[in-house]
């Protein structure tokens, strides 16, 4: 079917399925938000404090991003969801006018496993910025996300830590599920905010399968795999997904949580995933290092020093169309703050037009035949 109108009336939000591939389960898809659609598959930078590190939202723009990521937990420690709020929200506060997605807050809480007591209520913790005992719980997170305004929130959910013994990620799964239902309760902005539940489950797939049936019955606006990209390998990244993504609704967003490497995309889109986030285009920028053509090069290397063509030539992004590689090693080895800016520019677009031609490529019933070498015969799932 070369159009299939699937659309979920998501209160203000829609989901339309633009082209379903022939050969496995990937989708193009349109996700209508309160502040403007996206067009799935779709890479999300990360701006975990009101901003994308280094980058403007007009150089943002620029990219091709479409939708934002900031973080709930961060955003509370500073500035606070009060400040934002009579800002006017996030995107008046960053002055982003497309569509944006906060996190809950949870993955950050579970990292700071030193300083955090998880209970049934939430979970207390003490702030890294000056030792403050603060509490979280599902219904705070939800308080501070309505406060935020993004468009899309996520429940408050429970992250297990890999590697983790069975017996721990089950009762991580399970107070999840209890905790969304709270969420659920608590959320005070269902008409234009979408609240995404998340599934977890670690590496056991049957908890997985278990916790998106689950999940499912609660008839949410989206879907979130959570608890990957925690330091297992690529293989079961990839195992986790193929399993988890097909038991989600079709007619929703499905939303892969923590993952930006160009395999591990291909690979999830290729099992029906639409969205991705990751802090892997600026992080490496600060590094020095550029994503050209699915390989990482670090500009500081002496190689760039006399080479004055462009960082990538088939690329159209402000930093490849005006500044050569020379350039940019000089900047990077000088410790100049613009060369961290153009190579978050770059970054950002090769990720974001990377999954834009993957988009294009479905749409024309090309995505195996384009994007093929970046699967593994056995990871090509049968086309439902």
């Amino acid at each position: 079917m070369d159009r299939q109108c699937a659309v979920a009336s998501l209160t203000a939000f829609q989901f339309q399925i633009d082209r379903q591939c022939s050969q496995t389960r990937g989708r193009a898809c349109s996700f209508h938000t309160p502040h403007g659609i996206v067009e799935t598959p779709r890479f999300m930078p990360v701006g975990t404090l009101a901003t994308v590190k280094t980058v403007t939202p007009a150089q943002l723009h620029e990219t091709g991003a479409q939708m934002v990521l900031s973080n709930t937990y961060h955003l509370h420690l500073q500035p606070g969801e009060d400040i934002v709020a009579k800002a006017g929200g996030l995107h008046r506060f960053m002055n982003w006018s497309g569509p944006m997605l906060t996190d809950s807050g949870g993955f950050q809480v579970f990292s700071l496993s030193e300083l955090r007591k998880i209970e049934e209520r939430g979970v207390t913790f003490r702030s890294p910025r000056d030792g403050a005992v603060i509490e979280f719980t599902p219904e705070r997170s939800i308080r501070i996300q309505n406060a935020l305004g993004a468009d899309v929130i996520m429940a408050f959910d429970e992250c297990p830590p890999y590697p983790a013994e069975r017996k721990d990620v089950e009762a991580a799964v399970a107070r999840t599920y209890r905790w969304l239902e709270r969420c659920i309760t608590a959320h005070e902005r269902p008409q234009d905010q979408a609240l995404f539940g998340i599934v977890q489950g670690g590496v056991y797939l049957d908890l997985r399968q278990q916790a998106a049936r689950d999940l499912v019955q609660l008839d949410l606006p989206g879907y979130a795999i959570g608890g990957v990209s925690v330091g297992e390998p690529s293989e079961e990244i990839h195992r986790i997904v193929e399993a988890t993504a097909s038991l989600l609704p079709a007619h929703k967003p499905r939303y892969l949580m923590g993952v930006g490497t160009y395999r591990e995309m291909v690979q999830a889109i290729a099992s029906g995933i639409d969205l991705f986030d990751c802090v892997i285009p600026t992080r490496l920028a600060r590094h020095g290092a550029a994503l050209v053509k699915g390989d990482r090069w670090n500009l500081k290397n002496a190689q760039f020093r006399e080479d004055f063509r462009p960082l990538d030539e088939d690329c159209s992004c402000y930093c490849c169309q005006n500044f050569s590689r020379a350039y940019l090693n000089h900047l990077i080895r000088s410790r100049e703050i613009l060369g961290y800016t153009l190579l978050s520019i770059h970054n950002i677009t090769e990720l974001v037009r990377f999954t834009t031609r993957i988009r294009e490529a479905i749409l024309s019933d090309r995505f195996v035949e384009e994007f093929g070498h970046w699967l593994q015969p056995s990871a090509v799932p049968v086309a439902p």
